[in-house]
């Protein structure tokens, strides 16, 4: 529900955003998933299983992972981490991978990224077994999401169309701006909201896309951003979107989260929108924290239970 508050200096009443609370959400996904793993194992399957592989010491990506297994184990996944230091080879990697892949009792395998420098990150995602590739990285699931077919979806890009979904938010015919385009959140993102909702995947959203980027000149980012009923930005820019950038009543999809230091020297996240003031132009709008990011483990948890369940029919 948008709330009003009173501005003095007009003497009128001023229409707030709706927030699009993702953390309330994710509770509700992953108490269905709760659900139906629950199911699942009644019906004499074993809980599904996954498997976390973290190379080296960056401290976010170890915070991302507890948080990953954690919710699996709260949901009935049976989770586990495995960690390397920085030192270990791509072909060591490839190995632990191929034994995984092999591994009958395993359902779920995801490699933390980034990975050091010293190892190929498309290829260990593409050595990972499809069918087993819960982050949607791997070619064949991205081929089979740009064809519209049933697949496994990268987590974060299913956040948001979910939300989406989940908050009735109209996307169909509407202009939608994508901002970012990295292989992994804003291309799938784009390839959902423009795809044609009647093929087989059910995640095509019939929007009119234009995608964004860190070469878009400012002046044009500013343009398609006004005539946008819809925005979504993953750049990892703290407050590039601006409100005056922003068409009163349009839905604000904030993906980006960052780190930053404030003037008292503390430290907090902070998402790619200019927030305070977004909020006052906008129809509905996701906090950072608190929106994506922990719709973003749902999804993954979802994916999972998916890949459960396709294995198990193999």
């Amino acid at each position: 529900m948008r709330s009003h508050t009173y501005n003095e200096s007009l003497g009128t009443a001023r229409i707030m955003a709706r927030i699009l609370d993702g953390k309330a959400l994710a509770k509700e996904i992953k108490d269905e998933v709760k659900i139906e793993i629950n199911n699942w194992i009644r019906n004499g399957n074993p809980a599904p299983t996954l498997r976390c592989i973290i190379v080296g010491e960056d401290p976010a990506s170890h915070t991302y992972v507890r948080n990953k297994i954690q919710a699996a184990r709260e949901v009935g996944i049976e989770a586990e981490t495995i960690r390397y230091d920085a030192n270990l080879t791509e072909e060591a990697l490839m190995s632990i991978i191929d034994s995984l892949n092999k591994d009958k009792n395993i359902n779920g395998i995801l490699v933390q990224l980034p990975l050091p420098n010293s190892i190929d990150e498309r290829r260990v995602c593409n050595a990972l077994a499809p069918e087993k590739d819960v982050d949607g990285f791997h070619i064949t699931n991205v081929g089979q999401l740009c064809l519209d077919m049933p697949t496994i979806v990268p987590a974060t890009a299913l956040a948001v169309v979910e939300m989406l979904r989940r908050f009735k938010i109209d996307t169909f015919g509407r202009n939608t701006v994508v901002i970012g385009r990295s292989k992994n959140v804003g291309m799938p993102i784009a390839m959902m909201l423009h795809s044609d909702g009647r093929h087989d995947s059910g995640l095509g959203m019939d929007s009119t896309v234009t995608i964004c980027h860190r070469h878009t000149p400012a002046d044009q980012l500013e343009f398609y951003c006004r005539h946008a009923d819809i925005i979504v930005s993953a750049t990892g820019l703290p407050k590039l979107i601006k409100a005056d950038m922003v068409k009163p009543g349009a839905t604000i999809i904030d993906v980006g989260i960052t780190r930053v230091t404030d003037e008292s020297g503390k430290t907090k996240l902070v998402g790619d929108v200019d927030y305070d003031e977004v909020v006052k132009v906008a129809g509905a709008i996701t906090p950072v924290p608190g929106g994506v990011g922990p719709m973003t483990v749902a999804m993954l948890m979802k994916n999972t239970l998916q890949a459960a369940q396709h294995n198990s029919f193999k």
